[in-house]
């Protein structure tokens, strides 16, 4: 097992995977905070957006004294917005309960808001040396072909756990840890295994066995739904309506045009004047579709269609979103949407009072008494 890790950190300290502006970091929060933007997430894209951030917030305390609407803005399109709403909430945390100062400590550490058994390894390994095994993805596909395991990664966890314990140098966690992250992201790939690149080869069940294509064994992959959904695009002369996610659950705190999924034998333009009404209390009168967007989120899939809208009458409240707001289109890129509302940005008429719609046109009574 020396040799394994010997043999490993060799090849880590070899080769070249690119520039990464946290490698050979020490500070704690930078660790924290690049480990937080990586989890399911290439390191391309974390880059330029872990870079900007530290430029906005260079500190715990700068996070901290941020709102949340600031901080999703400058984590909007990194994605898995739970994610930026944790570490914030957890930046709040060390300012209250440790006076702006990080806990060390992997216990209380750990009860910092959104830190998982991944986090805390992979901070504690590479900020503070403490010989703490991180487990992601690649890792469990490297173990599971180093031990020919028989069930899925998901189902092995304890012995991938007992694995690497037993292997984790204890002069270098924190290499170690990224050294089997860089080997299942650049050489024991999920498609094609690069075994003749392999710096522990020598050490593979599957490889010896000629079975590499075997490991891992595949998980269960869990029905992926998909949906239809409408959103109220809703003018009200030269301003148009976003209302706010409610903070917990999917892309909580994001802003957004209220809508939602069309129901069996609904058509779009009726969906979008049901979900105004039951987002916000507002009656509005469908016109047209300005086009649908698709979009695939990790468990599930969306065709989502955006209606123009005339506002008719009511008071926006907050029945069923956490805020709401008329804004001028002009300055939408102030918010942060979700990827699926961007999608559908360009497909809205760019005119400075809203769509042509005509003051002279009647208003469908038969649809705002529906409403």
């Amino acid at each position: 097992m020396i040799r394994f890790s010997e043999k490993l950190l060799h090849w880590y300290d070899q080769k070249t995977r690119g520039p990464m502006p946290w490698r050979g970091e020490k500070d704690l929060y930078r660790v924290w905070l690049s480990e937080v933007m990586l989890q399911q997430t290439q390191v391309e894209t974390v880059i330029p957006y872990y870079q900007r951030w530290l430029q906005q917030y260079p500190t715990v305390k700068a996070v901290a004294k941020a709102s949340q609407d600031d901080i999703l803005k400058s984590w909007e399109g990194l994605g898995y917005y739970a994610r930026a709403r944790n570490f914030h909430a957890a930046c709040q945390q060390v300012e209250k309960e440790h006076g702006g100062k990080i806990p060390e400590t992997p216990e209380e550490f750990s009860k910092l808001k959104g830190i998982g058994s991944y986090t805390l390894a992979a901070v504690q390994s590479i900020a503070l040396n403490r010989p703490l095994p991180a487990i992601d993805g690649n890792v469990k596909r490297v173990v599971a072909r180093l031990k020919r395991m028989k069930e899925a990664p998901s189902k092995a966890l304890l012995a991938i756990e007992t694995f690497l314990k037993s292997t984790i140098s204890h002069d270098r966690p924190g290499d170690f840890n990224q050294a089997m992250m860089d080997l299942g992201a650049t050489i024991c790939k999920s498609t094609v295994a690069k075994c003749d690149r392999c710096p522990v080869k020598k050490f593979c069940g599957a490889f010896k066995c000629r079975e590499v294509h075997l490991y891992p064994v595949l998980e269960e992959k869990p029905f992926k739904p998909h949906y239809k959904i409408a959103v109220g695009i809703v003018w009200k002369g030269e301003r148009v309506l976003i209302t706010k996610r409610k903070a917990h659950g999917l892309l909580g705190g994001l802003w957004e045009f209220p809508g939602g999924k069309i129901k069996e034998g609904e058509t779009a333009k009726h969906c979008a004047k049901r979900e105004v009404k039951e987002e916000v209390g507002v009656m509005v009168q469908p016109l047209s579709s300005v086009g649908t967007i698709k979009h695939v989120y990790t468990h599930f899939s969306i065709e989502m269609e955006g209606i123009l809208c005339r506002y008719v009458r009511g008071q926006p409240k907050t029945l069923d979103c956490a805020d709401w707001k008329w804004i001028n289109f002009s300055n939408i890129s102030s918010y942060a949407f979700p990827k699926a509302n961007h999608k559908l940005f360009p497909l809205i008429p760019k005119i400075p009072n809203g769509p042509k719609i005509s003051p002279k046109e009647p208003i469908n009574r038969k649809v705002a008494k529906a409403c």
